[in-house]
């Protein structure tokens, strides 16, 4: 009886709900991370490469899973077109054969890599598209100290009758402590987050420690549905993305197969 030949596999780094990170696909990727560092010169002694590498390739996984998951079908003529566009700003055929190679890819190669980076990138504009316009937000200011003493001390002036502006006044004269619009989830001290949304317009908080300092707080104003800034619904957008990510490492089998 002949011998069956069987196909060679090629070996992985990582199954992700029993679907593989290829080791061919995670040494390209940990190579272009290394020259990218190396080129901005930020690339650090201490850093674990290959950890930072294989999350990120972990999460695109979990993307493209998730898309597949909710409908999204990529057929080829889409991974067709999109190649196309890619060769035209690579400036025709050769040019972008010659980026391959820099780049560590095979023609078949980078095929796969797009058709994952498609089905990644459905998933996260469907997250992050999701996230609203408008949101609950608070007007406020602080003042922010270096010493608990201080802010106590402060403290007993607003409870004294000082007005809060008063006192933001004589310690942060230019910006009156200004923290400006902002909703829940924005700010990067969830302490003065939390402080803030408890109060009404008009009101001021105890003081408030966080790795910053000592805060005393002051709502201006509220708005149950004011429009989001830019920078405010982006900062949601990640947010969302990054609780997705998260809550599907929690329900996947992940194994990490690196030595």
């Amino acid at each position: 009886t002949p011998a069956q030949i069987v196909p060679t596999q090629p070996s992985a780094v990582a199954l992700v709900n029993g679907e593989a990170i290829p080791s061919n696909s995670f040494a390209t990727h940990v190579a272009q991370y290394q020259a990218a560092q190396r080129e901005t010169g930020t690339l650090l002694a201490t850093e674990d490469v290959e950890q930072t590498v294989l999350d990120d390739l972990i999460n695109r996984l979990l993307l493209a899973q998730g898309a597949r998951a909710n409908g999204f079908v990529l057929d080829e003529a889409t991974i067709d077109q999109r190649l196309s566009t890619l060769i035209e700003q690579a400036g025709g055929q050769a040019a972008f054969d010659g980026w391959l190679t820099e780049q560590g890819f095979t023609a078949e190669s980078f095929r796969l890599e797009l058709g994952l980076e498609i089905e990644a990138g459905w998933m996260r504009a469907e997250i992050t598209e999701a996230v609203p316009q408008t949101a609950e937000q608070v007007l406020a200011r602080q003042i922010l100290l270096n010493d608990s003493f201080q802010a106590e001390r402060l403290l007993g002036q607003l409870q004294d009758g000082t007005p809060f502006e008063q006192v933001a006044r004589n310690n942060d004269p230019q910006g009156l402590g200004n923290l400006g619009w902002f909703p829940r989830g924005y700010l990067l001290q969830p302490e003065v987050e939390e402080a803030a949304f408890a109060l009404q317009p008009g009101e001021y908080s105890q003081v408030v420690q966080t790795r910053l300092g000592f805060h005393l707080i002051e709502v201006l104003d509220r708005d149950p549905n004011r429009p989001l800034s830019p920078q405010a619904r982006l900062s949601l957008q990640l947010q969302a993305l990054a609780d997705w990510l998260e809550a599907q490492r929690a329900q996947s089998t992940i194994e990490n197969l690196l030595p």
